[in-house]
């Protein structure tokens, strides 16, 4: 299976993670707007919520995805783990989890998006115990053969239907701080199910 980078990458990621043997994360691609590369959906007092980091445009948007460096001159650390707070201090698990995701917004800069988002990948998949190998693309290809491996770079995207791997159950809903608000909403950022769920979030996957 190979996968795009994500940032906080949604449910459905996850979960494509975990029902793999092997992911493989492409890194050669062009960068794209308005996708999850940059882009994650977290759940607030409002509703839904997207939070996206700025890259630098002195790259030009045609650099592969490798290389794409974070923009610094605004302050989105600040801004996202503020948004981050707000909308789950009350959940069950923030306070189990926060000193994992604060030095991501509050010390760490990564020079690279794809460098900052697969540590990203990495803890969350510590976090709720996923064991699935996750490596790194050698080249850039456009397609696959679909027999050999699963191609979902294009499949798991914002504005597409959630993806569900064929070995996934019915898993239902999970509570979330604002349903009572806003009723449940589907494949947001994977941090809304670890805070939400804590160690039971491996199984909604």
């Amino acid at each position: 299976m190979i996968l795009s980078t994500a940032y906080l990458p949604p449910v459905e990621y996850i979960s494509a993670i975990y029902h793999s043997e092997k992911a493989e994360i492409e890194q050669y691609e062009r960068y794209q707007k308005q996708s999850y590369r940059s882009r994650c959906h977290i759940y607030g007092a409002s509703g839904l919520l997207p939070l996206t980091i700025p890259v630098s445009r002195l790259n030009g948007h045609y650099l592969p995805i490798r290389e794409m460096k974070i923009d610094y001159s605004g302050k989105w650390q600040q801004e996202h783990w503020r948004a981050i707070v707000s909308a789950y201090r009350t959940s069950p698990f923030f306070e189990y989890y926060e000193d994992d995701f604060a030095p991501f917004y509050k010390t760490v800069k990564y020079e690279n998006l794809f460098d900052f988002n697969l540590e990203l990948i990495n803890l969350i998949c510590q976090l709720t115990g996923i064991n699935c190998k996750l490596e790194l693309s050698s080249e850039f290809n456009h397609t696959y053969d679909e027999s050999l491996i699963t191609d979902l770079r294009e499949v798991i995207h914002p504005k597409k239907s959630p993806y569900t791997p064929s070995a996934k159950k019915e898993s239902g809903q999970y509570f979330q701080v604002f349903a009572h608000k806003h009723g449940f909403i589907p494949n947001l950022s994977s941090v809304d199910l670890l805070f939400n769920e804590g160690p039971d979030s491996i199984s909604y996957l």
